[in-house]
């Protein structure tokens, strides 16, 4: 049995747990700091917030053991792990992220800020869903590596950074529309409002679902 086999069995054995997953693909990054980059997606089902602008159903899942997440994604060449959601700190925790750091793979979420994230992660990315009392509450601890605004539409008006916890990058995203739960038309609007936001707020950039652009998933 190979080293890293033995070595997840031992640990999976420790912590025997399941997650709820909704689907597990590798693809790459299309939005913020890493866009881009190669990266394993694991999309976990479930969600606290029902945005109308969302582009996933979260609704539901395949349970799957920890065993189970590790054999799938070792067929792939990379060592980064996006956990996605849903709303994948509903499901993720603490000792499931140290499993994955032992085998050697780096670890960023995406998240609605509503929940503190686990220990141990690489990246926090953050598009909130909550005001910024709640995200002071829910990165006390947390090293946040960017805030991503949905900005269009009815989308979340940014506040100003100074009312944010610390982060690297502060990034506002134009809002893609289109069919209920997949969202992949570019809407020129959003996106000039987006330019327009940046050019004008210093400390923000511009970030785009560049994905649905090069019709990746």
């Amino acid at each position: 049995m190979p080293v890293q086999a033995v070595a997840a069995d031992k640990l999976i054995k420790a912590t025997g747990e399941t997650l709820s997953v909704r689907e597990i693909f590798y693809s790459l990054q299309g939005e913020g700091l890493r866009s881009g980059d190669p990266s394993i997606f694991i999309r976990l089902a479930f969600c606290n917030k029902d945005c109308w602008f969302c582009d996933t159903d979260w609704s539901y899942g395949t349970s799957m053991t920890v065993d189970a997440i590790i054999k799938e994604i070792a067929e792939f060449p990379c060592k980064w792990i996006v956990w996605t959601g849903g709303e994948p700190t509903l499901q993720l925790t603490d000792e499931i992220v140290e499993i994955f750091k032992k085998l050697g793979y780096k670890q960023a979420i995406e998240t609605n800020g509503t929940k503190v994230p686990p220990n141990g992660l690489d990246y926090i990315t953050c598009s909130p869903k909550v005001e910024p009392p709640r995200l002071h509450r829910s990165f006390k601890n947390r090293h946040v590596g960017e805030f991503r605004y949905p900005v269009g539409m009815d989308g979340i008006d940014p506040p100003n950074i100074i009312e944010l916890p610390p982060a690297d990058y502060y990034y506002v995203s134009p809002l893609f529309l289109g069919e209920e739960k997949k969202r992949f038309v570019l809407d020129q609007g959003n996106l000039q409002q987006c330019i327009e936001f940046v050019k004008n707020t210093p400390g923000w950039r511009l970030s785009m679902q560049q994905h649905k652009i090069w019709d990746v998933r």
